[in-house]
């Protein structure tokens, strides 16, 4: 990955991504920004106990970051609903007063509407499609993956889009690595077919787990990248709900130009 620093804050963007002039994509630090206490500093969260003003402030921040002119957020409920936001029925989808939809992905064509993801543990997957012009973004926690949100969100791009998996590059953030996701009661949270990836000591690595996911789902191995970034190891640099419980989110953006 790359680290970045622009207008003071800290973002890390993928190798391959980063070759495509058509995107912005970036996965920010939680440094630089306002809020203070368990949320201390770049917290996007609004159910985290920070202050709402300064939250809306982050979030901004992070927006000129992107030169973006929309950074949209869902309600994210470890679910596989995912969210479709399309050229053809862009009014209805940027009503800038409604509530956030749920869903923990969400699929978009439209220029200049940037998709956030809000994270801490949990994976923020970035998807593209250069020959298509669509992007997605994917919240993907322990609930999301043994659910194959991955696979559905991919399945939607090829339905609502037209892209090839083939055609589809990822990148995989930081998140609870492989040396920390340890699953004491896996044997009632986590389904038999992914105890291959626990080693001796309960520990899963959920990074392989999506990446077996993308290429299942027709992604070519070599167009996907994964940061091997730990949150609960670098917690000076990304919120983490299993070093810290009551923490902020941290966020993942990618959009068209």
């Amino acid at each position: 990955m790359i680290f970045n620093n622009k207008n003071n804050l800290q973002f890390l963007t993928f190798s391959k991504l980063s070759t495509f002039d058509d995107i912005r994509h970036g996965i920010f630090t939680r440094n630089n920004g306002i809020s203070s206490g368990n949320s201390n500093s770049l917290n996007v969260g609004l159910s985290v106990g920070d202050k709402k003003k300064s939250v809306v402030n982050n979030r901004k921040t992070i927006a000129r970051c992107m030169d973006t002119r929309e950074l949209v957020f869902s309600n994210q409920v470890h679910e596989t609903g995912i969210l479709i936001f399309k050229k053809d029925n862009e009014k209805r989808s940027s009503e800038a007063d409604a509530p956030p939809l749920s869903g923990d992905a969400m699929i978009t064509d439209i220029p200049g509407k940037s998709l956030a993801i809000q994270l801490a543990d949990c994976q923020g997957i970035l998807l593209f499609d250069p020959q298509n012009k669509v992007v997605a973004n994917v919240h993907s926690g322990w609930r999301g993956s043994i659910k194959n949100i991955l696979g559905a969100c991919v399945e939607a791009m090829k339905n609502e889009f037209g892209c090839r998996p083939e055609n589809i590059y990822a990148g995989i953030s930081p998140s609870l690595g492989p040396c920390c996701a340890e699953f004491i009661h896996y044997h009632q949270e986590i389904p038999e077919a992914y105890w291959c990836y626990k080693n001796a000591s309960d520990y899963f690595d959920f990074w392989k787990i999506s990446w077996h996911q993308l290429v299942n789902a027709g992604l070519l191995p070599q167009d996907i990248e994964i940061s091997n970034i730990c949150t609960k190891c670098n917690s000076h640099l990304f919120f983490s709900f299993r070093k810290k419980n009551q923490t902020g989110r941290f966020v993942s953006v990618i959009g068209l130009k």
